[in-house]
């Protein structure tokens, strides 16, 4: 079933902390929601989640940098997709941020449309 609407919007968490939340609309009317938890690894080789670095807002930790780019450009590239085809949206969802960390689209924007 393809992929009807997509849409994110930034939420907290049980801790107080600012996540990103995705909601999905499937053609058949399926809807499903997710909500990235906050990271605390902080290794080499984690994928970066995008942070606003916007002191005035939950001291730098908002993530509406990650809503926007799930609200535009993940959209755009999802809508029409197979829904139940993961590898080929993981993939494609790579792809179009393009960097080894995730760090261009967010990897908890990545995370919450994969989920």
């Amino acid at each position: 079933m393809n992929i009807k609407d997509l849409k994110a919007r930034e939420v907290l968490d049980s801790k107080g902390h600012p996540t990103v939340e995705a909601e999905i609309l499937l053609e058949d009317g399926a809807q499903a929601l997710s909500q990235v938890p906050s990271g605390a690894s902080t290794g080499v080789g984690e994928v970066l989640e995008l942070r606003d670095q916007d002191e005035q807002r939950y001291k730098g930790k908002g993530v509406l940098k990650a809503v926007s780019n799930i609200n535009t450009t993940l959209k755009e590239n999802l809508i029409g997709k197979d829904a139940y085809n993961q590898k080929e949206l993981d993939q494609l969802m790579i792809k179009l941020d393009g960097t080894e960390n995730k760090s261009n689209l967010g990897g908890n924007a990545i995370l919450a449309c994969s989920m």
